[in-house]
């Protein structure tokens, strides 16, 4: 493990950050206020390339598996997802000026779910990484947290950033396509800097360490999905995590789907969503170094209980938007962004710590599966959240609209815009206090025959 690997690793967050932000950010908008895509209709848009990931995920997972049982590396995977992910993204944003309505929205799906595809090939072998780079529970932390410093940054650079890049080109569909093609080209220099700098196979290099002998088999994706569903079913320290990620996926999904809306018709300024990310993403990279800190000093489980804790609260501040909308909605927005740096930072972090536990306990190593269906969880929670948004506006009665003029809302759906801002989200990060109540992993478990190493 060394130092130049470690930043490698970082960087690949650039890309990552930046695909997980601007569609959650401004996907669910431009089908409803560029493209004239009713919400009911958007929000299946946004659900199918995720249901998808669900059922890929764990494939790929299983298939890089076999790749490092074989050659001791996971390279192609990244590189696969580093080259049509870029591409991918473009096409998401580049729907043909004749095309709108369900046209649109068809385009839209297809190249989304190419996306994703592509997305996984990189996320889930990248995922899994540091279960193998690292190996000690402070390691991994150590590991981790770099990342998702840069991370953080990335997010707040793409979702801050992609909506002023889209308002400087014009706004409108070229609007979109410039911000897409200017993203574009960071996603894939950050995801090709992940995959120059991961482990190499190296000429007479040992297979993978402590593989699953099935893994060396070609892999149906029947049986991927059996070995993730068999992952599930034996790994209660993996349950309890996943449940509350995407618990909490779910949460962040609506809030950062939502924020263009309260932007523009809640605040009064569709530009205003700029300032408003700023606000939710700017104290997560700030705290970022206080958060490995914290967890050091009284164990990730608890700083993770303290974050979500930190981010409900936040949440539920954000509801008298219903009667008395204003400036002040940014103070609760950025004590929710110091609690999104630990829900970030904490659970990626106790991931690989599930990895290395398991490939103990069993003597296999199966983390690109653990990351499959780690991925396939985040994904559809993700994704989720926008569509709970655009379920929630369905049945208000938001009216969509193709460009122009700001479409005239009824108080319905203005309540609709507020409540997935704020109640929404907050109902669902409690909620996950109760699913991480049940992780059992603890530092002394984790690290019971660990070998020691720096980072």
């Amino acid at each position: 493990m060394t130092r130049r690997r470690g930043i490698g690793y970082a960087l690949g967050s650039v890309g990552t950050g930046g695909f997980g932000t601007l569609p959650g950010l401004v996907l669910a908008y431009y089908l409803t206020d560029e493209l004239g895509v009713a919400a009911g209709l958007a929000s299946l848009v946004v659900t199918v390339p995720k249901v998808w990931d669900v059922v890929v995920d764990p494939f790929i997972g299983a298939r890089s598996d076999a790749r490092y049982a074989r050659t001791a590396t996971r390279r192609p995977f990244l590189l696969a997802g580093a080259l049509g992910l870029p591409l991918a993204f473009v096409a998401l944003f580049a729907v043909p000026a004749a095309l709108t309505g369900a046209a649109a929205a068809l385009w839209v799906t297809l190249a989304f779910v190419v996306a994703t595809t592509a997305f996984s090939l990189f996320q889930v072998p990248y995922i899994a990484l540091p279960a193998e780079m690292a190996t000690t529970y402070a390691a991994r932390t150590r590991l981790v947290a770099p990342r998702i410093a840069v991370l953080a940054v990335a997010i707040l650079v793409f979702g801050a950033g992609g909506p002023l890049l889209r308002d400087a080109a014009g706004g409108g569909r070229t609007g979109y396509l410039v911000m897409a093609a200017g993203s574009a080209v960071l996603i894939g220099l950050g995801l090709l800097a992940a995959w120059s700098d991961a482990p190499r196979a190296h000429d007479g290099a040992a297979p993978g360490p402590s593989a699953d002998p099935p893994a060396r088999r070609s892999v149906r994706r029947g049986d991927a999905l059996t070995r993730g569903v068999g992952a599930l079913r034996e790994v209660p320290a993996l349950r309890a995590l996943l449940a509350t990620f995407v618990l909490q996926a779910l949460a962040i999904g609506a809030m950062l789907a939502g924020a263009q809306y309260v932007a523009t018709y809640v605040l009064g300024s569709e530009s205003a969503v700029a300032v408003l990310f700023a606000a939710l993403v700017a104290p997560a990279v700030l705290v970022m170094p206080l958060a490995r800190r914290l967890a050091d000093r009284i164990g990730k489980h608890r700083a993770y209980r303290a974050a979500t804790l930190l981010f409900a609260a936040a949440a539920l501040a954000l509801v008298p938007m219903l009667w008395a909308p204003g400036v002040w909605v940014y103070v609760p927005v950025a004590c929710a962004g110091v609690a999104y740096a630990g829900l970030q930072v904490y659970p990626l972090a106790m991931l690989p710590d599930v990895a290395a536990t398991d490939a103990r306990d069993r003597g296999t190593d199966r983390a690109g599966v653990l990351s499959g269906v780690w991925t396939a969880g985040e994904t559809a929670g993700l994704a989720l959240g926008p569509t709970l948004l655009l379920l929630v506006l369905a049945v208000t009665g938001f009216v969509s609209r193709q460009g122009g003029a700001v479409a005239e809302q009824p108080a319905s759906a203005i309540a609709g815009v507020v409540l997935s801002f704020s109640l929404l989200p907050a109902v669902l990060v409690a909620a996950s206090l109760t699913t991480l109540r049940a992780y059992p992993l603890t530092r002394a478990t984790v690290d019971a025959t660990a070998v020691p190493e720096e980072v």
